[in-house]
């Protein structure tokens, strides 16, 4: 939106560009020091063609010369203005303020934003170009250049688009332009200033000569990309083009000016889609730099072979010391022949090196150029050397056991033999000594590895290429020793287990096996002398486990460390209301020393410290009566009170709880000037009862019956409160000049004085309290009625009865006690003309709302039989006030005031998700009848009857609210609830709500907490230097209350504008601009969200037309311009308003792009820190009150380093919308909580993992951001930000203080997409460069951490799946081969403990349980063990386990599938509510591939081992097998029990003609993929038509295993008489090429003679039944053939014809697809999808057409409220349909 004509400039957060504007922050003297120390440029020289104006500062003399943008200049002054300012205020001054910067914030600001250069610089041997005075103090500071230097690199910075990818390529500029600006500094005004005018100059100079030619060469190779699917190793991706930075050549070849014509600017050439370069490179051109990613299965081990070379070392070394009858490996080690086989090791050790070394080569050989020699001559070296160790150790092994075995005994020759072999040992090993003395003395190994030092080059050149990143990553001695023990105890349980219970029990029945000689082969056996396959088949499963139950352990390790931490970081101790209301009496103290500022004008001492944590402990354990008590009067109570309130009406604005909840918790602020702490009516609940109980019969004195009432801290109060409180009411309806005013005086005077003078008991009667208190709440109860003055005498005569009871019954001696009243006031004379009190009463006013509020509290007091345990009654506000509470005792730093603290953003990427639901998604029903608002409804229903109080109060009832204001009320309470954009921005909005609470707070008097509580309505009023910026003299402007209120709303406008400074909230919905143009509802809905926060900012980007003269041809031409541009809405005139607008060099989009729009509106953020929150998270207002805290974590060590980003916890929001999003929920708690706690400590290897973390800004920003970019291989975009993070020295923390809620899929399709973006992400991030180095670079426990973590995760998952395969196809090539009925007959070779072992673990992470562990663990933590096992036993009987089966399948297939074929992309979930039924052809679409083609295979192959194999009894075949069968039945079947309306009948049949439709239906260029079957089955072989040969060659390889069925089973059909002979297999192709001919007829005559000639179609239909039955009839007559044969030959031949459609679809592109024999490949596959489609769809039918079955169904998927309305809502759609009808 243009800006229209307007008084003042349009401004984001100051009004910078314009210092004499009227703002409160330009008053700051923090700002005015910044912004004049910017202005300090009148003796530099002026830019040639500029009108100078004396408002121009250091930017816009940069930008004048150097030819940035204005408006880049514009953003980058207030960024700077702002940074410097608020690093002003973090410094304490006691004294007067300040006009001028302090030199160590600007050297501090300087340091942080030229560390990486400076680096940099060093590591390629480049002395930088920052020419400052050496010396820490003053005199040696020089401010101007410090400044410039910030402000050229903010520029740069600000302007480099998406080049902000690439810090180092940023770096090479600013090295150059800083030498440009150093000449320009050092010019004397004798000379021209032409002669040092920058290389780059003029309008949009930098963007265009600088920024637009490095961006083109960056866009042309990520359009080289094929839209991903391109080969990575064929194109350079953002890291390629930043690491050619890394060495000086960019100096020599690029240069500066830049070179045009350099090889790293060549064009990539583009063949069929492709690169040349990677086919034919092109040698004049820069190539793939530091690292190629190659798609293979070889990565995994590539990337973590010191893992794979343990694993395997250590596999061998137990079967050596096993195979001759070994017993324990300490013992065996001690025998001469046990401990020479041990020596074996070293030659597999030195193979492996070969083969890493192999696997470098074929991999990484395109890094080698003529400029990267280096790197061929190393993996050359590699190879050789390795392959020089191994033919060493086979040369002296066989030597020292040729020797053994001539001398018969280890003589001493033999071992003179031995010796020689370990001396060659102890040679090889040297390096891994060298490392682990290294690992021993971290900062050795970190020096040597930072070191510039030549020598330490040399030495690490050998081990691995010297990068920028991945050097000095050793953590402390003690962060050292933590993450070794766990992994000692880990890594100590996996092979103690794997060597007594794994490999143990096989030895005996492999020796068995080898040595069987009578094996009866029932197939033609190619190799009859051996039984080697067999073995294969039997240690095949048991290897896969053995490999994969390190994450096992890891999971048992780390749930119990997890646990551990946990009590010691205080989780868990308030779970619940009842402890809440047990701590609650210590909140204040604990609130103000967790939360409130500590006094930062005395310097923070280690004493302090001690002191500090003394306090902390005494308020956790009690240890003190200091902090357990909270007298009314303090000022920490009052400020406690304001802020629990705040928490409590942000409860009652989000429909949490009612308005009589609000009224029960709320704590009265100076209500009625009572003497103790009003603490909330909850907790003092039949307090006054209790009191009264216990003190009826009681016969002690009034010091006993004291100590009675002041056991209970809410009872002393509650008494007091109610006795001050009655005496309130007493003088406010009784007229202050009557008689009966005074004897009521008089009267509490005479009990004041009783109390006293300890002489209560003795005065009255204590049983009459009883009666008294009966009296006085009936009074209360009829004044809460507001009675009018019709209804005084009610009034009148329950003041005569509460008189009478005092008076007469209460005394013990009436008559003295009546003697002493009249003492004390004069006592009315019995007027018959007018009764008593008639006259003296004055009734309140109705419209007195303050007095009726505090009146209602005094009956709840007094009247509550029952304690309150269920108030607030909601499960949220319950759970978020508890945790909250539990926070306030946990380790946190000290909150600073708000001035001091460090400033931050918050950024959320948008792109075109639901901002706030609409009036037709409310109401849009599903097919049956339910609509979201319904849904919402019946899951949150207390809220929906809290929304409905609070809408009452507006005078709306449920019907009108969808009329007013469009239903906007009705669309946000649903937005809420959902993961809507609208949800997300209010949650972060209360980061500025609760900064200008605590601006107020921070240093309130006890006056302002308890007269002026409309300043923190407003959220403002002082802070502790508001006597500094408020207005001094007011001369004579009038009274001295229109001065003070004049100060005041100066400092509320000041204090407003503090809390600005300090909080920024960007939303970059990079479509904005389209929507707008577009008249999208959505744009409409974010300009709503902009007038509701004004504080909220949004980024996009602006795609403009503009025609220019082109010169070269003479004529206009048209080009499209890019802008990145932020906006706010301004109130004052009421309109959008554009603040910047940066031109980009071209299209935003080059890569991934969530990243790409973060990083376009990066430069628009502001502060210390910058948080990532996504569309699906919101925050809690509680919680932002925790963030200064959080903040000042980046100020203190964690370890050897601070931190560089915050880890924050989490809360998974949609839990209660059905029993899959409480799985979801439940798997992500962990996740999120346990998982990252023990990642962070002690394992030291958190990551980013896209929560909501906090990032150090300015550190991230001038390393690449916070996020990678490159298509597809950074598709997991979020947690490269966390590897780059750790590669370049960060440190990542992890804190369960403050929480953030997130949003989670809730259905199984959304579900199973995301899994699948996951999964698929985690095979990209096995061939990155990042993950490689982390896997080298880190040393060997880290790495173990690191692996087991992210990728291990997957491979671990896919290992499972792959034991289940190796199992069943092992059990079936023995059951075919004949070898399980030979071997098993004598012996029970094949049934072993080992496999028992190996079926269990599969099991136990088959079923979730790996999962279960850790949800237990951190559900007792948090809730209690009780509730912990309870909810575990709900969600199995929910069928928990066949969701975390399905979704194991879901991420094996996507890993794996990405790992050797790509086809990683974003999949859009949808983050909506599942409340409609999935068709069957939705599920099948999705699910087939993944989990219905794998599960039919695992039936299969169930029933032939079924079949044909041997099992003593069913009941032991279905123990061995029971794991498989559920495995395949839950890939089946899964999709359908979590499918809304899955078994319902009328569905099932309607689906089923859908799917038929949708098969036959014929692919056009216009159908889409929901339309037909042709279309689908191309997208889903897409990834084949991408692959690369290797994978082509594993694709056909895995294929060929759907041909052993007919190899076996023909062999088993009657018809072959037993015949073993190879002629059998062979003449079973016959059926084949019968098969396949008679589909080639029957299908040309269904295409040319079914419509024109039907009567010949239909002859030739039944010719060819005739003939099949004459075949059948001949063979039954003739040969052995049975009518099993028939069946078997299905089972036989139907996998071949499978197997071979996916040959033919590997073969397909060059040889197939234009052949004649394609489109019969395509029939037979739509058969096949076809065929198992009515396989999966048959077990729905069935349970479909079984009564029951849909109900339960909707019981396990929704909660039982749901269910209910569920019905009737169907009964209500029926009776509505049949009305229409």
């Amino acid at each position: 939106m243009e800006n229209p004509d307007m008084a003042y400039p349009v401004y984001n957060i100051l009004p910078v560009d314009d210092p004499s504007a009227d703002h409160a922050g330009m008053s700051f003297p923090e700002v005015k020091a910044a912004i004049t120390a910017l202005k300090k440029v009148d003796d530099l020289p002026m830019p040639p063609d500029v009108a100078w104006t004396p408002d121009m500062d250091m930017l816009s003399w940069l930008g004048s010369f150097f030819g940035f943008q204005a408006d880049n200049v514009k953003n980058q002054r207030e960024h700077l203005v702002l940074l410097l300012s608020n690093g002003m205020m973090q410094l304490y001054h006691a004294g007067p303020t300040f006009e001028t910067l302090e030199a160590s914030i600007v050297r501090k600001t300087r340091k942080k934003v030229t560390e990486n250069y400076v680096s940099w610089c060093k590591f390629i041997g480049r002395k930088h170009h920052l020419k400052l005075p050496d010396g820490k103090h003053t005199e040696h500071f020089d401010e101007r250049r410090e400044l410039i230097y910030i402000c050229l690199y903010l520029l740069i910075w600000g302007e480099a688009a998406n080049l902000r990818f690439m810090p180092e390529c940023l770096c090479f500029i600013y090295h150059h332009m800083l030498g440009e600006l150093n000449r320009l500094l050092e010019f004397s005004g004798a000379d021209d200033v032409l002669a040092v005018m920058p290389t780059y100059t003029g309008v949009n100079g930098f963007l265009n000569h600088v920024v637009v030619p490095l961006y083109t060469i960056l866009k042309l190779e990520a359009d080289s990309n094929n839209n991903g699917t391109a080969p990575h190793s064929s194109w350079r991706n953002y890291d390629d083009l930043n690491e050619y930075f890394w060495t000086s050549r960019c100096f020599k070849q690029l240069q500066w000016p830049l070179q045009t014509k350099s090889s790293y600017l060549v064009e990539p050439r583009r063949e069929k889609g492709y690169l040349s370069r990677g086919r034919k490179p092109q040698s004049e051109k820069v190539g793939k730099t530091g690292f190629v990613e190659q798609r293979s299965f070889w990565y995994i081990f590539r990337s973590f072979d010191k893992l794979w070379i343990g694993y395997l070392l250590m596999l061998q070394a137990s079967v050596v010391l096993l195979w001759h009858n070994g017993g324990a490996p300490w013992i065996e080690l001690q025998k001469p022949d046990p401990f020479a086989r041990f020596m074996s090791i070293f030659i597999s050790w030195a193979l492996l090196r070969f083969l890493q070394g192999l696997l470098d080569v074929g991999s990484q050989y395109s890094l080698v150029s003529k400029d990267t020699k280096l790197i061929g001559v190393r993996m050359v070296l590699k190879l050789l050397v390795a392959a020089t160790w191994a033919i060493l150790f086979i040369i002296y092994y066989r030597r020292m056991w040729w020797q053994r075995n001539i001398d018969q005994y280890w003589t001493e020759i033999a071992n003179q033999k031995l010796y020689e072999f370990l001396y060659i040992a102890a040679a090889f090993i040297v390096p891994e000594v060298l490392a682990i003395l290294l690992f021993i003395v971290p900062w050795v190994r970190n020096f040597v590895e930072t070191s510039t030092w030549k020598v330490f080059h040399l030495m690490t050149w050998w081990f691995q290429s010297r990068g920028y990143v991945g050097r000095g990553l050793r953590e402390g001695i003690m962060d050292n020793v933590r993450y070794t023990l766990f992994w000692a105890c880990v890594l100590t349980s996996k092979f103690a287990f794997s060597y007594w219970l794994q490999i143990r029990p096989l030895i005996a029945p492999t020796k068995q096996i080898l040595e069987a000689t009578d094996v009866r082969y029932k197939w033609h056996e190619f190799f009859p002398d051996g039984n080697r396959a067999a073995v294969v088949a039997l240690w095949a499963p048991v290897l896969m486990i053995y490999f994969m139950d390190t994450q096992i352990w890891y999971s048992i390790w780390s749930s119990g460390i997890g646990a551990f931490v946990g009590l010691l970081q205080h989780l868990g101790e308030i779970r619940n209301v009842e402890q809440l209301q047990l701590r609650f009496q210590i909140f204040p103290s604990a609130f103000q020393f967790s939360l409130m500022p500590v006094d930062d004008s005395v310097t923070r001492t280690v004493w302090a410290g001690a002191k500090d944590l003394l306090k902390r402990l005494s308020l956790r354990y009690g240890w003190s009566s200091v902090y357990d008590k909270m007298e009314w009067g303090q000022i920490e109570g009052g400020r406690f009170a304001h802020v629990w309130n705040e928490i409590i009406k942000t409860f009652r604005e989000e429909d949490l709880i009612s308005d009589r909840e609000v009224e029960l918790m709320e704590i009265p602020q100076g209500a009625w000037r009572v003497s103790v702490f009003q603490w909330p009516s909850t907790l003092l609940a039949n307090q006054i009862l209790l009191a009264l109980y216990s003190i009826r019969y009681h016969r002690g004195d009034d010091k006993s019956v004291w100590n009675i009432i002041c056991k209970n801290e809410y009872r002393k109060c509650a008494v007091v409160e109610s006795y001050e409180s009655m005496k309130h009411v007493i003088r406010k309806i009784l007229k202050d000049d009557s008689d009966e005013f005074h004897i009521f005086i008089a009267i509490f005077e005479e009990i004041d004085f009783a109390i006293r003078k300890d002489r209560f008991t003795e005065t009255f009667k204590l049983p009459e309290l009883m009666e008294i208190h009966a009296r006085v709440v009936e009074l209360i109860s009829f004044l809460l009625t507001r009675p009018a003055e019709k209804h005084k005498q009610k009034v009148v005569k329950d003041l005569q009865n509460l008189y009478e009871g005092l008076l007469h019954d209460f005394p013990l001696q009436p008559h003295i006690f009546l003697e002493s009243i009249k003492a004390r006031a004069s006592y009315p004379q019995n007027n018959k003309g007018t009764e008593l009190f008639m006259d003296a009463v004055e009734l309140p006013d109705k419209g007195d709302e303050h007095f009726f509020k505090n009146l209602k509290r005094l009956h709840t007091t007094l009247s509550t039989r029952d304690p309150l345990l269920y108030v607030p009654k909601g499960l949220e506000a319950r759970r978020r006030i508890s945790f909250f509470s539990n926070s306030l005792f946990m380790t946190m730093p000290r909150a600073p005031q708000v001035e001091r603290m460090l400033a931050f953003s918050v950024l959320t990427p948008y792109y075109n998700e639901e901002v706030i639901f609409s009036k037709h998604q409310l109401k849009e029903e599903n097919e049956d009848g339910v609509t979201i608002l319904f849904y919402l409804q019946r899951i949150f229903p207390e809220d929906w009857l809290n929304f409905l109080e609070r809408m009452k109060k507006l005078e709306l009832n449920e019907s009108e609210l969808w009329e007013k204001d469009d239903a906007l009320e009705l669309r946000l309470w649903a937005s809420f609830r959902g993961q809507t954009l609208a949800r997300t921005v209010r949650g972060m909005m209360y980061y500025k709500r609760a900064l200008e609470v605590q601006t107020f707070l921070d240093s309130a008097t006890e006056d302002e907490l308890l007269g002026i509580k409309e300043l923190l309505e407003r959220g403002s009023s002082t802070n502790s230097r508001g006597s500094m910026r408020s207005i001094g003299s007011m001369g004579s402007i009038g009274s001295e209350l229109e001065v003070a209120e004049l100060n005041r709303q100066r400092k509320l406008e000041q204090d407003l504008a503090n809390a600005a400074m300090k909080f920024t909230y960007v939303v970059t919905c990079q479509i904005y601009g389209a929507q707008k143009k577009a008249n999208d509802v959505r744009a409409a809905d974010i300009l709503r969200l902009m007038k509701t926060h004004t504080g909220l900012r949004i980024a996009y980007v602006d795609e403009r037309s503009e025609s220019y003269f082109d010169e070269n041809i003479g004529e206009y031409v048209t080009r499209q311009l890019y802008y990145s541009v932020l906006v706010k809405y301004d109130p004052d005139l009421k309109q959008e308003v554009e603040i910047y607008r940066i031109r980009l060099p071209g299209p935003l989009k080059l890569g991934e792009g969530k990243p790409e729009n973060q990083n376009h509106a990066l430069i628009f953020t502001r502060g210390d820190a910058v948080q990532t929150i996504d569309m699906n998270q919101e925050m809690y207002f509680e919680e932002a009150i925790k963030m200064r805290n959080l903040l000042q974590e980046f100020t203190v060590y964690h370890g050897t380093r601070k931190p560089t980003i915050l880890g924050v916890r989490e809360h998974v929001f949609t839990g209660s919308v059905s029993s899959l999003a409480w799985f979801m929920s439940a798997q992500e708690t962990v996740f999120v909580t346990l998982s990252q706690r023990v990642l962070a400590n002690p394992l030291k290897i958190r990551m980013h993992y896209g929560h909501p973390d906090v990032f150090d800004r300015l550190w991230f920003l001038t390393r690449g951001g916070i996020s990678k970019a490159s298509r597809t291989i950074n598709i997991s975009e979020d947690i490269f930000a966390g590897f780059n993070c750790t590669l370049r020295g960060g440190n990542v923390t992890h804190h369960e203080y403050i929480q953030a809620g997130k949003g989670r899929d809730v259905g199984l399709n959304q579900i199973a997409m995301f899994e699948a973006k996951v999964a698929s992400g985690n095979g990209e991030q096995i061939l990155s460069r990042d993950v490689y180095r982390l896997g080298h670079h880190l040393d060997f426990f880290r790495m173990l951490s690191f692996y087991y973590t992210t990728v291990g995760f997957f491979v671990s998952n896919m290992m499972v799946v792959l034991t289940v395969y190796t199992f069943l196809w092992g059990r079936v090539y023995l059951a075919l081969s004949g070898i399980e009925e030979s071997l098993t007959s004598g012996s029970p070779a094949l049934e072993n403990s080992a496999l028992t072992a190996t079926l269990n673990q599969q099991l136990v992470v088959q079923l979730g349980l790996l999962t279960a562990l850790p949800m237990v663990v951190e559900d007792a933590l948090e809730h209690g063990f009780t509730t912990a096992l309870w909810n575990m036993i709900t969600m199995q009987l929910q069928l928990a386990s066949i969701f975390f089966t399905f979704s194991m399948g879901t991420r094996c297939h996507y890993f794996g599938r990405t790992l050797l074929h790509g086809g990683a992309k974003y999949r859009a979930t949808g983050r909506g509510f599942v409340v409609k039924h999935e068709k069957f052809a939705e599920n099948y679409r999705l699910y087939s591939r993944s989990h219905f083609v794998k599960g039919i295979e695992l039936l299969l192959l169930l029933l032939c081992y079924l079949a044909y194999g041997v099992s003593s009894s069913s009941g032991t075949y279905i123990l061995v097998n029971i794991s498989s069968w559920f495995l395949a039945l839950t890939w089946v079947m899964g999709p359908f029990v979590f499918n809304p309306s899955g078994f319902d009948w009328l569905k099932t049949v309607e689906d089923f003609g859908d799917f038929m439709q949708w098969i036959w239906f014929k692919g056009d260029v216009f159908v889409k993929v929901e339309q037909s079957w042709e279309i689908w089955w191309e997208e889903e072989q897409a990834h084949l038509r991408t692959t690369g040969l290797w994978g082509k060659l594993l694709e056909i390889v895995l294929d060929l295993r759907f041909f052993i069925f007919q190899y076996g089973i023909v062999y088993h059909l009657g018809i072959t008489g037993n015949n073993t002979s190879i002629f059998v297999y062979l003449a079973s192709w016959s059926y084949m090429l019968f098969a396949a001919l008679l589909h080639f007829i029957l299908s040309n005559a269904n295409e040319k003679l079914a419509a024109n000639n039907h009567g010949l179609y239909r002859a030739i239909q039944a010719l060819a039944i005739a003939i099949i039955t004459a075949l059948v009839v001949v063979l039954w007559v003739v040969t052995n053939f049975t009518f099993v044969d028939i069946i078997a030959s299905f089972l036989a031949f139907l996998p071949t014809g499978w197997g071979i459609i996916q040959i033919c679809l590997v073969l397909r592109r060059p040889f197939l697809e234009n052949s004649p024999l394609w489109s019969t490949i395509v029939a037979v596959a739509r058969l096949y999808d076809l065929a198992m489609g009515i396989i999966v769809m048959a077990p729905v039918a069935v349970l479909s057409w079984l009564p029951g079955f849909q109900a339960m169904q909707t019981r396990i998927l929704y909660n039982e409220a749901f269910s209910r309305g569920l019905q009737i809502s169907r009964l209500l759609a029926g009776k509505r349909n049949r009305n229409i009808d």
